[in-house]
């Protein structure tokens, strides 16, 4: 059986958009290496950082009172340079001239998609923790940030209800989630909305219409629709326009949520799932783990290979759905 290597160095860096709990994470992956004797470097500016070798000495003291605060200290950036084999040799040569033995990379689909083209070119080990407001990572139940992005949304449609009863307005509120459409149902079930447009359960205009129209003749004075940002027919300002040219006495508003639901800082939730991983993490590396993501499924720890955890598809509950129609009447 072929000896483990020891490790004496690891880096740790965050790629991709921020997401709230990844200082949490930092934080964790630090102290637990410096609990288990080992030196720590954090890469700045994700990618570029790790190509430029831009990196800083961490010790327990440089992630002290950092848990609660969103963003992440190390920055946090998207890398063209990367992408290309010049860029990756550049980077190995610099983790192996600071005697790096081991990455921890806090990141979501495209920072995962990274780690694995460059560990198929070179023998140094890293392990990933999910990070992504999205929710769409394979292989755990929740990614570092979801939590934090669905109490931000569902905060901020309870604001917007508060208008559109108080003017009988019907408000499209579009929120993140690029492709899949887990922010929208969430918020849209917890702020009592009366449709949820969603990528993986289509409900074209047409039948929005109807449903709208039967709110209309039940004389619900405001109504509020969530359209997740990768729907099919379009975002909120496209379907407004639509459902407008339908009922032009009814008074319409939009509202886009963007980046407030990435920033801020992360909830209970957030911060420990982020603990928990960072520890994982670190764990992993030195347990001889290598080139997977670790993730919680059912308050179990899994570790699952990078391409996996990004090419499986996860499962999206459209029970919940029917509950939201059950609901709105």
């Amino acid at each position: 059986m072929k000896k483990q290597k020891k490790i004496n160095c690891i880096a740790v860096i965050c790629s991709g958009g921020d997401a709230p709990g990844m200082n949490a994470a930092i934080r964790a992956v630090v102290r637990t290496a410096i609990f288990n004797g080992i030196l720590v470097k954090g890469v700045m500016r994700g990618f570029e950082g790790l190509i430029d070798g831009d990196f800083i000495d961490m010790d327990s003291t440089s992630v002290s009172n950092i848990i609660q605060l969103g963003g992440t200290i190390l920055k946090s950036a998207r890398s063209k340079r990367f992408l290309t084999e010049k860029g990756m040799k550049e980077a190995h040569e610099q983790l192996v001239r600071n005697n790096i033995g081991g990455v921890i990379i806090i990141g979501g689909n495209g920072s995962l998609n990274g780690a694995k083209n460059f560990t198929s070119r070179f023998k140094i080990p890293w392990v990933a923790i999910p990070k992504t407001i999205d929710n769409d990572l394979y292989g755990t139940d929740y990614c570092i940030g979801y939590d934090t992005a669905i109490n931000t949304a569902m905060q901020a449609i309870d604001k917007i209800k508060d208008t559109a009863g108080s003017h009988d307005r019907l408000f499209f509120v579009e929120v993140m989630g690029r492709d899949a459409g887990f922010i929208a149902l969430q918020t849209g079930i917890a702020s009592g909305a009366e449709a949820i447009l969603v990528p993986e359960a289509g409900m074209d205009t047409t039948r929005l219409i109807s449903l709208l129209g039967k709110g209309w003749a039940r004389k619900k004075s405001s109504m509020i629709v969530v359209v997740a940002e990768g729907n099919a027919e379009g975002g909120a300002f496209k379907i407004a326009k639509k459902v407008k040219e339908k009922f032009t006495h009814y008074e319409i508003g939009v509202c886009v949520l963007g980046h407030i639901q990435r920033g801020g800082s992360p909830t209970c939730l957030d911060r420990v799932l982020a603990s928990e991983l960072g520890v994982r993490a670190v764990e992993a590396l030195l347990n001889g783990k290598h080139n997977v993501m670790v993730g919680e499924v059912h308050k179990e720890t899994v570790y699952t290979t990078f391409d996996k955890a990004i090419s499986h598809k996860i499962s999206f509950d459209k029970s919940l759905l029917s509950i939201l129609e059950k609901l709105s009447v």
